[in-house]
C-alpha cells in the first residue's frame, strides 16, 4: 500500500443500479491501496446494483452519501464508472449533472471510464478536451465540443482541468494508475 492519496477523499458517482461493476471496484480498490478515501455517492440512500456487462446482476453496494446531501467540496475528486444504463439514469438526473458540474468549476480531477463520459457530456464539461469512452459515446463527444481518441487512458489537462478516460473494462490496468497518479497531484 502506497500514500499518495493520503488524506484524499474522492467520490465515485453511480446510479442506485446499473454500474458495471469492475469499473467500480477496481478503480475503488486502487484509491483505497493509494491512502484514499472513496465514497460511493449516489442519488437515492440505500444501496447500488451493479451488474456484469449490462446482462448479469453482479454485487450489492452500500451508498456512503445520497447525492441531495453530496456537495462537491467534501472532495478531491471524482471518478464516473461506465455500464450502459449507469450513466445514462445520471446524465437525466439534475442533480447528478450539478454535482458533476460542480467538480468541473472547482477545477477538481475526474476520472471517467466506459460510458462515463455520458454525464460529463450532459454537464457540458467536454468542450475543449480530449478524451477516449467506449466507442459509441464518439459522436456525442464530438457533437458536445470535444475530441474523441481511440487510446487505452488518456490524460487530459486544458484549461488546467485534468479529466482522465479509458474505453472499457479491458483499459483498468491503464485507467487506475492514472487516475491515483493524477488524482495525488
Amino acid at each position: 500500500m502506497s500514500n499518495e492519496l493520503s488524506g484524499k477523499k474522492i467520490a465515485f458517482l453511480t446510479a442506485n443500479s446499473g454500474v458495471e461493476q469492475v469499473e467500480l471496484t477496481q478503480p475503488w480498490q486502487a484509491i483505497a491501496d493509494a491512502g484514499g478515501e472513496p465514497a460511493l455517492v449516489a442519488p437515492e440512500s440505500g444501496q447500488v446494483q451493479a451488474f456484469n456487462h449490462d446482462v448479469e446482476k453482479g454485487d450489492t453496494f452500500d451508498v456512503d452519501v445520497a447525492l441531495d446531501t453530496a456537495s462537491e467540496g467534501d472532495y478531491d475528486a471524482l471518478v464516473l464508472p461506465g455500464g450502459t444504463t449507469n450513466p445514462d439514469k445520471l446524465r437525466i438526473t439534475p442533480a447528478a449533472v450539478a454535482f458533476v458540474r460542480a467538480f468541473v468549476d472547482a477545477k477538481k480531477p475526474i476520472g471517467a471510464i466506459c460510458h462515463g463520459p455520458w454525464t460529463l457530456v450532459e454537464a457540458d464539461a467536454v468542450r475543449g478536451k480530449t478524451l477516449t469512452s467506449w466507442p459509441s459515446l464518439k459522436t456525442d463527444i464530438t457533437n458536445a465540443g470535444g475530441t474523441w481518441v481511440d487510446q487505452e487512458v488518456f490524460v487530459c489537462g486544458a484549461d488546467n482541468r485534468v479529466l482522465v478516460t479509458s474505453r472499457k473494462p479491458g483499459d483498468l490496468g491503464a485507467f487506475c494508475p492514472a487516475i491515483v497518479e493524477q488524482f495525488a497531484r
